[in-house]
């Protein structure tokens, strides 16, 4: 595997990325990555994942996102609109690449909001032949809402109010911590090494105004009636991104599809454990969808008196 460090604009700014190639010369498919809640495109848990797609002959552009790691933007924007921006930008790019088959793009992702945001591409970019969702969000409201308790989703419903009140006449937000003030951390997240690598470049704080965009976020419907080829991995009683979040997105998708639910296993347990078994199965889907069309399409008819 080569890695080579790249950089494209999306909109006004910079975004910087890993471009991860098979060994050998030729245009190849490729997928683009967006990093998962608070992800970065260097954290060593993706590597194997990565290795296993240029391994397969399929490149893999991992970004940062606007606002995150070496990408320029403001710090500490969690948008998903801007996210799935710089993913369909990053496939802009892409095209672009003399290495690159530029009918053979897919996009694949992991982790909540990262899973969710490639379902969103899909919808929005025809050129995205194929999609891996890996544990996706489906609905921002009703991820952020499983977190707490009832009482505890009314007191943050309420703290999301002052705010707004507080920005109409200040113009500014209450910072607060995005791992425990917005999306609340699970045991297995506090004790996990998963991403832990890259845990200290990713901001500390973000204003309180991102949940609102939060809010609204919906995977789940862009997934409805939706063409394009498909996989979703998820994880069996998962405690971090419910696991019927990536079922209802993938019983809503009406195109080719297909489910891997992983079982006897945690959230970020499942990365490492099925692995060697959930790889081969998203190299797998992108060799099936991400095929060349052929440059000379033949028809031919018979005749009948």
């Amino acid at each position: 595997m080569r890695t080579e460090h790249v950089e494209f604009f999306s909109g006004a700014e910079r975004v910087r990325a890993l471009w991860r190639t098979p060994d050998g010369e030729g245009r190849h498919p490729a997928v683009v990555q967006g990093p998962g809640w608070l992800g970065l495109k260097d954290a060593k848990d993706y590597e194997r994942y990565h290795r296993g797609f240029t391994d397969g002959g399929i490149g893999v552009l991992a970004v940062d996102y606007r606002g995150f790691g070496e990408s320029e933007g403001v710090r500490g924007i969690v948008s998903p609109t801007m996210q799935v921006a710089d993913l369909s930008n990053a496939v802009s790019y892409l095209t672009t690449r003399p290495d690159v088959e530029a009918e053979a793009i897919g996009a694949y992702a992991t982790g909540g909001t990262g899973g969710g945001n490639v379902v969103l591409l899909a919808a929005r970019d025809p050129r995205v032949r194929a999609v891996v969702s890996q544990v996706p969000v489906a609905d921002g409201r009703d991820w952020l809402h499983r977190m707490r308790t009832e009482y505890g989703w009314v007191a943050f419903l309420d703290e999301l109010e002052a705010d707004r009140r507080q920005r109409v006449v200040s113009g500014n937000s209450k910072l607060v911590d995005p791992r425990e003030q917005i999306m609340v951390q699970t045991p297995e997240r506090r004790s996990t090494s998963f991403k832990k690598d890259v845990d200290a470049k990713v901001i500390e704080q973000v204003p309180l105004a991102v949940v609102d965009e939060l809010l609204e976020y919906r995977p789940l419907d862009a997934a409805r009636g939706l063409r394009t080829p498909l996989l979703v991995v998820a994880v069996e009683d998962d405690a971090t991104t419910p696991t019927d979040h990536a079922l209802a997105i993938y019983e809503a998708a009406a195109g080719p599809k297909k489910l891997l639910l992983q079982r006897g296993t945690s959230h970020y347990a499942a990365y490492g454990q099925y692995a060697d078994v959930v790889i081969p199965e998203m190299v797998a889907w992108f060799h099936e969808h991400l095929r060349v069309p052929p440059a000379v399409l033949v028809r031919s008819e018979n005749g009948g008196a």
